[in-house]
């Protein structure tokens, strides 16, 4: 009940609304306006001309011609009204295409007709040089101008239709991976304190001076992963120094057990990757790799550039089952795999292999942008 309590009305803000609905509307007209005279008047200019240039031009076709474009616009107008009011916009082409063409033959008939009749009864029409054969391809050629204005206004109608359609759906699109990538986050961040918790408790009693060493490492991944709730990328040195303070957390629970390299070119530590990305897989590594081995192994992080593209290969002591490998379906080969998709589409990818017979390899290739 609060939450519905605290809504507040705007009434200023419908009525701007509504204002700028209505502006838009008039915008539209007045665009559809000019078009319809600027497109009938020089559908005319250019008759004339024509005519001008191999005989005499009368005042009589001029008149005539001025009727033939305000009877043109006038139906054409009316046209307009049929197709909205009968939804024709949204029909199928199959079912568009014939409604056309016997709109726009007897569009042809009623403005030539028209225009042949005012002609014709107020005496401007040469009756001299008439012949039957004028009416036909009078009409023939007034259907194809309605067929050509129709094919006009069909076509802007698809296009602006298209355009919002393909908007929406990247608004959508966009939306979607926002809330996916949220979601992916929000999964990180207890499944790394669990087990950056742990290393800690295990201190606390038998050597505070390395719990107190801990807990100072463990305030900079708090501060990491509370920037990473706020970025969908960080520069690869960032996410090297959390992946080192876990790593030296984890050190002090698996003593000897535990030795890691970090090798990251200088170039490489400037390219932006999803935060926590390496840290989860490091992770991996030593939760299904070196604690289930009883001398324990060595986690290897090595980055480059090559290509355009940054590689990282992260390797540790172990093995997986074959039937594993084909399914890997855990936290960290799924979240990756998927966040690499909705950041890079097909540009990135994320494979995970037996290196060899006691080596696994998990292998990122993320694009620059260079």
């Amino acid at each position: 009940m609060q939450a519905i309590e605290n809504v507040k009305y705007h009434p200023a803000e419908s009525v701007t609304g509504k204002m700028t609905t209505r502006k838009i509307k008039m915008k539209r007209k007045t665009v559809y306006w000019l078009c319809q005279i600027i497109g009938w008047g020089t559908f005319l200019l250019l008759n004339l001309i024509i005519i001008s240039s191999f005989k005499e031009l009368h005042w009589e076709r001029i008149v005539t011609g001025i009727f033939f474009v305000i009877t043109g616009i006038s139906f054409t107008h009316i046209f307009r009204g049929i197709i909205k009011k009968r939804n024709w916009l949204k029909l199928p082409l199959k079912k568009i295409i014939p409604n056309v063409i016997i709109s726009s033959f007897i569009l042809g008939i009623v403005i030539y007709g028209l225009t042949y009749g005012v002609s014709f009864f107020s005496g401007m029409m040469d009756r001299e040089n008439y012949t039957a054969i004028k009416p036909v391809l009078g009409i023939i050629n007034t259907t194809g101008l309605a067929l050509f204005w129709a094919l006009i206004y069909f076509s802007i109608h698809y296009l602006e239709n298209y355009k919002k359609t393909e908007i929406e759906s990247l608004i959508w699109e966009a939306a979607v991976k926002d809330y996916e990538l949220k979601t992916l986050k929000s999964q990180l961040n207890p499944h790394f304190m669990f087990n950056a918790m742990n290393s800690i408790r295990a201190l606390i009693e038998e050597d505070p001076e390395s719990a107190k060493v801990a807990l100072t490492k463990l305030s900079n991944i708090l501060r990491y992963s509370l920037k990473m709730e706020r970025a969908e990328r960080v520069p690869l040195w960032q996410e090297i120094e959390t992946v080192k303070d876990y790593l030296d957390l984890e050190k002090i629970r698996f003593e000897e057990r535990l030795r890691y390299s970090l090798n990251i070119d200088n170039e490489a530590a400037r390219v932006e990757i999803p935060p926590m990305m390496i840290q989860t897989l490091v992770e991996n590594g030593i939760k299904h790799g070196i604690s289930k081995i009883t001398e324990g192994g060595k986690i290897e992080v090595d980055s480059r550039i090559e290509n355009s593209n940054l590689f990282i290969e992260i390797r540790n002591n172990g093995q997986i089952a074959n039937d594993a490998l084909k399914n890997a379906r855990g936290f960290g080969v799924s979240n990756t795999k998927h966040r690499l998709n909705l950041l890079f589409g097909e540009t990135a990818s994320f494979t995970l292999i037996n290196e060899s017979e006691d080596k696994v390899l998990a292998k990122l290739i993320i694009p620059t942008g260079g």
